[in-house]
């Protein structure tokens, strides 16, 4: 078996709406073609052996066992792999329950699909599954134990915690869109201007002078002194000396610890004798070079957890700690409360594997044991001097027991530390009553708190903390999303994504949209080059100045990634033709079709798709959609549109030479066909097709009426706002044009428009992308042969794994096919053949260049006007 490529979906994609990630692995079984799983002796035995957690997969049986049943009547080895990538993430500590496998165009290649959380995990699994089917098909040993590890690991690494987790889900349950910006915890929610971040839990909205406050706790204790919070009496030391002096002061017991520090680190706790305080304070210089040394205050260690100023929960912490049983050693013990599935490393799973330290080894020693010690039968020992999580402590819930002048006592604190979100640790005997000098006191504050505690207590009722952060960050009824509208089509979609979003900027908005030219931010380039797929489309969504986006979306990007966002409010398809048949395993207009209508079915149920009602398959695509549908059509007698309008919908039409937008029976013109100038005067009818999407859209979004006709007027066609687009120019006494004609359609719109153009020859420079069938690229030579009295040849500087001498022998077939007499000439650069064909140009002529550089075609012509006015000059 051979893996040909592995594609990550990070979004709505080709396979799914709904579950956006996805790997996608493209498998050859290669001779295992003819191998399904019946045939290979033993395997369905060796299966069940190595991975028998497996029996739970219901496959299409739907019942436990059902994957095991398909496996002995046969299935092939790629459906079989589907389920052990998912299975083994899910051993790994990342459920994981969706897959299809389904075959490609070749014979014996298929595509396996399932999901992933971790995506470097899903990768992993992918070959990792392939290996091991590998080994049970040929029946050699395979050590699945050392994948897992290896799973386990990215898990740990690149996975997010619970405190994160718990805000994702709140997000998710608002309705609020995020996305990660690296592999830990900086997350991004909302889009554009409306975005807000977080670390973990720290918020973009925290104070930084908070959180630097938070991290000294000298500076902290002073704060909270000044403002009549109970502390424990004590001072900073960062000497010996100064340190035998404040113990002399304070006497026993005594607290010492790092000024700067967290998760328990470098902290002694009940310190008693003189040798200890040296000792602690040694280990606390390791964290921070000054050290706080203070009265240890008895009691119980709480948390207490504000978020927005407002307590939200408060847990009783244990430190680590096992329980003798007068059989088991203090190791074994350990060893037994770290084999609880709830525990893991670091932050990764509620709870904290127990690590033996010097820390633990101190504690040991003054109590005389070793770690082979066997502890009486009901003997607690605390095997660490704090009750962090992370240090492998417990806790439980004691929210409810509060009273609520400590709740205000806390509250108090965070807006004294400037702290939105911080976690406060206090010692108190009793929590249910006032906490005074005598009482209690706070030991400090905490940026960044951790949530675990509060989501999965030991005992006591779990808080869903995570939801008050969201709230805070995005008050009920506050927007977390900017207008989106998705772009998609075989032709048209980037004029129709420009000119929305100067429909857009025309009504005030700060705009974002990419295309195939680029990424553009108020029609400012931030990045050229093809920008249509979804890495171009979060980055506009990533900008904060961005409240409008307008997303061009092609094939490609869909295919390999998916969208670059969940939901749009408005989608357009303007339409689907021929184009990329045979790559990516789209072989028929109705997969192309499947590929497109991933835009509307990612529009928002009260959202509208934009159809075109002239294009039988865009418009079949509406009974797929579970949101409003809102057509367009170059005619006022489609009866698609007629109907839809009769039922009160919404519609784009030419009525008696007007661009008209009907809702129902209502009407209202928009302007005059032929005086909107990027119809050139009515004759471009590739440009009106663009037109009518655009202005629907732009109506729906509720633009005025005014701005759009204002919008219409000022977008004049041209290299600055329609870049190789039917840029046409005046160069002496004949004409060039430029666009991005690629494929037969495309030709055939300039076909249309050529026919209008008084000229005395039309000269083509034509080409084709090198990845498209045979009959594609002959079929363009077709349309060149009816269109041009001459005809160049040039070649992509990519021929996508053809040679020029095969472009140019099909282009040739489908020109000589309908013009056995054209007289074609081949110059591959397109700048040379450019400077040709305007070299030999007579008076009259049109030469229309099919580019591939469009910004190196409309310099070069530029070039010539202006030497052109120069020699005039002179």
């Amino acid at each position: 078996m051979k893996i040909i490529n592995i594609n990550v979906m990070r979004g709505p994609n080709y396979w799914s709406n709904y579950r956006k990630q996805l790997i996608v692995m493209k498998l050859d079984l290669e001779e295992c073609e003819e191998l399904p799983t019946n045939k290979i002796e033993g395997f369905s035995e060796r299966i069940e052996s190595l991975i028998p957690s497996l029996y739970e997969h219901r496959c299409s049986e739907k019942r436990p066992g059902g994957f095991f049943e398909r496996v002995k009547r046969g299935t092939w080895l790629g459906h079989v792999i589907e389920h052990v990538a998912l299975e083994i993430q899910s051993l790994a500590g990342m459920p994981c329950g969706f897959g299809r496998t389904r075959s490609a165009s070749e014979k014996g290649v298929y595509n396996v699909v399932f999901t992933y959380q971790v995506e470097n995990a899903g990768i992993y699994a992918a070959k990792a599954a392939v290996s091991i089917v590998e080994a049970l098909k040929n029946n050699t040993p395979y050590d699945i134990k050392k994948d897992l590890d290896t799973l386990t690991e990215i898990n740990k690494n690149e996975g997010v915690g619970p405190s994160t987790q718990s805000i994702l889900n709140a997000a998710k349950k608002r309705g609020i869109p995020y996305r990660r910006l690296d592999n830990n915890s900086l997350i991004m929610f909302g889009q554009g201007v409306n975005q807000k971040i977080i670390d973990a839990t720290l918020a973009g909205t925290t104070s930084s002078i908070g959180v630097e406050l938070a991290a000294d706790k000298e500076e902290t204790r002073r704060i909270l002194k000044e403002g009549f919070i109970p502390v424990p009496e004590g001072r900073s030391v960062s000497n010996k000396i100064e340190l035998l002096e404040v113990v002399s002061s304070l006497g026993f017991p005594l607290v010492v610890k790092p000024v700067n520090g967290n998760h328990g680190r470098g902290i002694t706790t009940n310190i008693h004798t003189d040798a200890e305080v040296v000792k602690a304070f040694e280990k606390a210089q390791t964290i921070s070079e000054e050290v706080i040394v203070e009265r240890f205050i008895k009691g119980f260690d709480f948390r207490f957890l504000v978020i927005n100023y407002k307590l939200e929960a408060v847990s009783r912490r244990t430190a680590a700690m096992v329980i003798g049983d007068g059989t088991l050693s203090i190791q074994q013990l350990i060893d037994k409360t770290n084999s609880d599935p709830e525990r893991g490393e670091g932050h990764e799973k509620v709870l904290t594997r127990i690590i033996v330290d010097s820390q633990t080894e101190s504690i040991l020693k003054k109590h005389n044991y070793t770690l082979d010690t066997v502890l009486p039968f009901g003997e607690i020992l605390f095997l660490k001097d704090t009750a962090n999580l992370s240090t492998g402590g417990t806790a439980r819930d004691a929210t409810d027991i509060v009273h609520p002048q400590n709740a205000f006592l806390a509250e108090r604190i965070a807006r004294l530390m400037n702290l939105d979100i911080c976690g406060i640790d206090l010692i108190a005997e009793d929590i249910t009553q006032p906490i005074t000098e005598k009482t209690g006191a706070v030991l400090e504050v905490n940026a960044g708190p951790g949530f675990r505690m509060h989501l999965s207590p030991a005992k006591g009722t779990a808080r869903n903390v995570g939801e008050p952060v969201i709230k805070m960050l995005y008050p009920e009824g506050a927007p977390s999303r900017i207008p989106l509208i998705a772009v998609t089509g075989t032709n048209g979609k980037t004029t129709t994504t420009r000119l929305i979003a100067h429909f857009a900027k025309m009504a005030g908005h700060n705009t974002g949209y990419t295309t195939t030219d680029g990424i553009y931010i108020n029609d400012q380039l931030i990045k050229a080059g093809d920008c249509s797929g979804p890495a171009s489309a979060e980055a506009v969504l990533r900008d904060p100045l961005v409240d409008f986006a307008v997303l061009e979306c092609a094939r490609g990007g869909i295919l390999r990634s998916g969208l670059g966002f969940d939901k749009s409010n408005i989608s357009i398809i303007t339409n689907i033709t021929a184009d990329h048949l045979g790559l990516n395993d789209i072989d028929t207009l109705e997969e192309l079709a499947k590929v497109k209508s991933v835009v509307p079915r990612s529009t928002f149920d009260d959202g509208f798709a934009i159809l075109n009602a002239d294009d039988d398959t865009v418009y079949s695509i509406k009974d797929d959609l579970d949101c409003n549908i809102a057509l367009f059509s170059t005619s006022d007698k489609n009866q698609r549109v007629i109907s839809h309008c009769d039922a009160g919908g919404w519609a784009a039409i030419i009525e008696k030479g007007y661009f008209t937008i009907c809702k129902g029976e209502w009407r209202i013109r928009v302007a005059k066909v032929n005086e909107v100038p990027l119809t050139f005067e009515g004759r471009a009818t590739c440009m009106i097709k663009n037109i009518l999407p655009s202005i629907l859209a732009a109506s729906i979004s509720d633009f005025d009426i005014k701005i759009i006709r204002k919008a219409l007027q000022s977008f004049v066609p041209g290299p600055e706002l329609t870049p190789g687009r039917m840029n046409i120019f005046d160069v002496r006494n004949f004409k060039v044009m430029i666009d991005y004609a690629h494929n037969a359609d495309g030709f055939n719109e300039l076909h249309q428009f050529l026919k209008n153009q008084k000229v005395t020859e039309k000269v083509g420079i034509i080409a084709s992308p090198g990845d498209r069938r045979d009959s594609d690229i002959t079929d363009i030579g077709a349309c060149a042969g009816k269109m041009f009295d001459k005809i160049i040849i040039r070649h992509d500087k990519d021929g996508r794994g053809r040679t020029e001498e095969q472009m140019t022998k099909l282009l040739t077939d489908g020109i000589f096919k309908v013009n056995p007499g054209a007289k074609i000439q081949v110059i591959s650069d397109e700048l040379e053949a450019l400077a040709f064909a305007m070299e030999h140009a007579g008076k009259g002529t049109f030469i229309v260049v099919s580019t591939d550089n469009i910004k190196g075609s409309t310099d070069f012509v530029m070039q010539q006007i202006n030497k052109d006015q120069e020699v005039n000059q002179f």
